[in-house]
C-alpha cells in the first residue's frame, strides 16, 4: 500500500525537479539556438500534417453528429456554435495534444533512453555538460513555441471542415453559419485552447525526457520508457484537461448560445 502511493508521488516529485532544473537552467545557461530550432521544426513543422488532419476530420464527424441530434429538434442553426466552442475549449487541443505526444513523445524517449543505456549522457557529464540544458531545455522551449502553433492549427481546420460540411452537405446558409459562429466564438474560447496546448505541451517534454533520462536494461528498456512517455503524457493530459476545463470555466467563461 505504502508503495502504491511513494512511487507516484516519487515520480512526481522528479518531474517538478526536472521542471525547476530546466527553468533554472534556462536563465543560466542561456538558449542553445540551434538545437532549439532543430526541436521546433521535429516538433511544430513535422507534427502539422497529423495535427491538420486530426483537427480536420474531428471537426467535421463531430459538426455531423450535432446537426444530426439538433436538426431533429428544429435546431440545426447552433451546429456552427457548438463545434467552435468545442474545438477551442476541449477537442483542439486535447487531441493535437495526444497526436504530438504520440508522435513526439516516443521519439524524444527512445532518443534519451538511447544515449542513456548507451553512457552518452555520463559522458557529457565527464566533459562537464549538463544534459537537462544539453537535452531537456532546447526541447522545452521548441514545444513552448510548437504547441499553441499547432492547436490553433487543429482549431481552424477543424471549424473549416465543420462549415464546408454543414454548408455544403447539409445545406445550411453559409453566412447565418458563420455569423452564429461568429457571434458565440469569444476570444476567451480561443484563449482557453491555447493555454491548454502549452501546458500539454510542457507535460509531454517533462514526462517523455524524465523517462529518456531514467532508461535501463539495454534495448528492452528504451522500449519500455517509450511505451511509458506515450502512456503517461497522455494520461497526464486527459487527467489534468479536467481540471483546467473546470478551472478556465470559472475564470475564462462561455457565452451563452441562444438557440
Amino acid at each position: 500500500m505504502l508503495d502504491a502511493i511513494r512511487k507516484p508521488l516519487s515520480h512526481l516529485g522528479q518531474l517538478a525537479l526536472l521542471a525547476v532544473g530546466a527553468i533554472i537552467s534556462l536563465f543560466t545557461a542561456g538558449m542553445r539556438l540551434r538545437a532549439t530550432f532543430l526541436q521546433i521544426v521535429a516538433i511544430g513543422i513535422g507534427s502539422q500534417l497529423v495535427v491538420i488532419v486530426t483537427g480536420a476530420f474531428t471537426g467535421a464527424v463531430f459538426a455531423a453528429q450535432a446537426y444530426y441530434k439538433f436538426n431533429e429538434l428544429g435546431l440545426g442553426s447552433a451546429t456552427g456554435p457548438v463545434v467552435s466552442i468545442a474545438m477551442c475549449r476541449e477537442l483542439g487541443p486535447v487531441l493535437a495534444a495526444l497526436m504530438v505526444a504520440g508522435r513526439m513523445g516516443a521519439a524524444m524517449a527512445a532518443e534519451i533512453g538511447t544515449m542513456r543505456v548507451t553512457q552518452q549522457i555520463d559522458a557529457l557529464r565527464a566533459f562537464g555538460v549538463d544534459p537537462v540544458d544539453y537535452l531537456v531545455v532546447p526541447r522545452f522551449l521548441a514545444i513552448l513555441i510548437s504547441m499553441p502553433i499547432l492547436v490553433a492549427e487543429a482549431i481552424w481546420c477543424g471549424m473549416w471542415a465543420a462549415e464546408y460540411l454543414t454548408v455544403q452537405v447539409f445545406g445550411v446558409p453559409a453566412p447565418w453559419f458563420e455569423g452564429q459562429l461568429l457571434a458565440h466564438t469569444r476570444d476567451s474560447d480561443v484563449l482557453s485552447g491555447l493555454l491548454k496546448g502549452t501546458v500539454f505541451g510542457l507535460l509531454i517534454v517533462l514526462i517523455s525526457c524524465h523517462r529518456g533520462l531514467h532508461a535501463s536494461d539495454g534495448a528492452v528498456g528504451v522500449g519500455r520508457a517509450t511505451t511509458r512517455a506515450v502512456v503517461d503524457s497522455s494520461l497526464a493530459i486527459l487527467v489534468v484537461n479536467f481540471f483546467l476545463s473546470l478551472l478556465f470555466n470559472r475564470w475564462l467563461p462561455t457565452s451563452a448560445i441562444d438557440l
